[in-house]
Order: C-alpha cells, then sequence, then structure tokens
C-alpha cells in the first residue's frame, strides 16, 4: 500500500505541472508499466480529480480544472508545513479584511476538512499545540496578489495609483514582472512604461490595480532574479561590511534572524557575515547580540568609528573597578 501511495503522489505531481504528458513519458518518469499507469490514472478518478485523455497517436494524459476539490493528497511532512506556513502568515498584525493574513487565518481553520481521513487527527493535533507571535507588517489584499499575479501570467500591462514613502501619490502604468516576499514587506517589480526604467513597488502602496488589456514583450530582467534587484535596491548607499564571528552558523542567524544579512559557515566555530550598513551603531548594536569575538572589515572611516567606541566603552568601566557577583 506504501508504495501505491508513493506512487500515486508522485503521479499527481506530476500532473500538476499543467502540462500534457505522453503515456510513455508518464510511464517512464514513474518507472511503471503502461499498464500499472492506466489503472493509477483510473484511481486519480475515483479520488475526484479529471484527467483528460486522448487516445492514439499524438495522445496525452493532462490534469483538468475540476468543479470540485477532491482531498489533498499531502503526505505527513507536506501537511505540516501547509499548517505551518499558513499559521506564519496569519500572525502578520495589523490584519486587514481581505488580506492575506485574514485569508490564512480563515484557510488555517478549514485545512483538515480537505485532507484525507487519516491525516485529520494529526493535523488537529498539532493546531491545538501551535501558538505564533505576532509580528507586525502592512496587510496586502489576497485579491490585489491574485490581480497581479494573473497580469504577469497574462504580460498584460497593468495600471494603479502608487503612494511612496513620502506620502506622494502618482499614477502608474508597468509591466508586472514578479512578486517578491522580502522581511515581512510584499514587492512588485515591474518596468515602469511613462519613466522607461524598472521600478520597484510596495504592494501595501498600491491602490486600485487594474489590467489594461494591452499585451508586452516580455524584457530580460535587471538581475539573475527579482529578488537580487530588490535586494541591490534596498542596500543602494548603504556601505558593505564583513565580519568574521567565533560562534557556529546556527549562533549567528538567530541573532542576526530579522536582518539582510549573508550568513556563510566558514568551520564548526566560525561564520562570515556580509552586509550592507546604513551606520556603525547599527553594526555594533546586531554585534552585540552575539556574545562572541569578532573581526570586522570594513570602509577605514567605519572602523575608526567602531574603533573609538570601543574606546569609549574601556574608558566607561576604569580598569580594576569590579562589577557585583554574579551567579
Amino acid at each position: 500500500m506504501a508504495d501505491v501511495t508513493q506512487r500515486m503522489l508522485a503521479l499527481l505531481s506530476t500532473l500538476q505541472t499543467g502540462r500534457s504528458f505522453t503515456g510513455e513519458e508518464l510511464a517512464r518518469r514513474l518507472s511503471v508499466s503502461p499498464r500499472t499507469l492506466r489503472r493509477d490514472i483510473d484511481r486519480l478518478r475515483g479520488y475526484g480529480y479529471p484527467v483528460d485523455t486522448q487516445p492514439g497517436p499524438g495522445g496525452y494524459y493532462r490534469l483538468a480544472s475540476g468543479r470540485t476539490m477532491p482531498p489533498l493528497v499531502l503526505d505527513d511532512d507536506e501537511a505540516v508545513a501547509t499548517l505551518l506556513a499558513l499559521a506564519s502568515l496569519a500572525a502578520v498584525e495589523p490584519s486587514a479584511e481581505g488580506g492575506i493574513d485574514a485569508a490564512a487565518t480563515r484557510a488555517y481553520g478549514k485545512l483538515d476538512q480537505f485532507l484525507p481521513a487519516r491525516l485529520r487527527p494529526h493535523v488537529a493535533s498539532i493546531r491545538s499545540s501551535l501558538e505564533t507571535s505576532p509580528q507586525r507588517a502592512p496587510s496586502v489584499a489576497a485579491r490585489q496578489l491574485g490581480i497581479v499575479a494573473e497580469a504577469i501570467a497574462r504580460r498584460e500591462t497593468m495600471a494603479f495609483t502608487y503612494t511612496d514613502a513620502r506620502g506622494e501619490r502618482t499614477e502608474r502604468r508597468v509591466e508586472p514582472y514578479r512578486q517578491v516576499h522580502h522581511l515581512l514587506r510584499w514587492y512588485l517589480l515591474a518596468w515602469d512604461i511613462d519613466r522607461a526604467d524598472w521600478r520597484v513597488f510596495r504592494l501595501d502602496r498600491i491602490t486600485g490595480p487594474a489590467t489594461t488589456g494591452h499585451r508586452y514583450t516580455p524584457r530580460p530582467l535587471p538581475a539573475e532574479s527579482a529578488s537580487d534587484y530588490l535586494r541591490r535596491g534596498l542596500n543602494r548607499g548603504k556601505e558593505p561590511a564583513t565580519v568574521l564571528v567565533k560562534a557556529p552558523a546556527a549562533d549567528v542567524v538567530d541573532a542576526l534572524r530579522f536582518q539582510d544579512a549573508e550568513i556563510h559557515s566558514v568551520d564548526d566555530t566560525h561564520t562570515r557575515i556580509t552586509l550592507a550598513l546604513d551606520s556603525w551603531p547599527w553594526l555594533i548594536l546586531n554585534l552585540a547580540f552575539l556574545d562572541a569575538d569578532f573581526e570586522i572589515d570594513a570602509a577605514p572611516h567605519l572602523l575608526e568609528a567602531c574603533r573609538t567606541f570601543g574606546e569609549r566603552l574601556l574608558a566607561a568601566v576604569p580598569a580594576g573597578r569590579a562589577g557585583p557577583p554574579t551567579g
């Protein structure tokens, strides 16, 4: 039975890509015979998944859109991951009507009814044992994310009103390319038609998004990925710095969990941090939470500022003056 379940999960995952597959291709991917494949296709249909079939030369199997939602075919780990993802989204505050956080809260309470019966007690146990602390972040409407996603998929231009960080409102016409979730914020990477340049927009600052009906020819992205371009823009004007910390990577990640930093393990006891600085006090403040020795490699004026601050700290605690006993 376990082999059949794994095989069905593999078949469904393959068909859910939206592609059409020949019987020969599917049988080869799943390492089964054509006869076994046909039986598995019939099982999927019995579970409520509409699989279209085109027989004969040029024939194919394809998963069609169904009118009803059958039970989700998730294994135990996938069900847990889905529940935790919904809990994390639902923890964002302040919650707004129509926001993705509110939608996640509703889905969080409904997930088990769409799961196979054997998984429902497991998911219910996890839900009853789970709490998430609130995280403050701007709310974005689920409908808005959907409108942008459809425009990107159809390569259709959009129009909307945008309010920038200074509160200034402008009308924009864009070619949308990617939506990016970064440090509890949602962003849109788009080509601004009127400004003839790439722009990044905060989705929570967009109002009245609408598609125009005009299609566009895709352009190459301005960076390896939309995330890279976003981070490059957010770090513009900041100064690079590298810190070698005498601590395991797990400890460093925990101390800098809310910071945009690249963290690489050098060995079991050393970690390298690469980041972009607004100012040296920000660096010192975050390094103080590490409780570990470190070396800073940065521009001379940043190093001098850190050195001066270190001398002030030493001067604030005269030699020979012991603090109160601890423990």
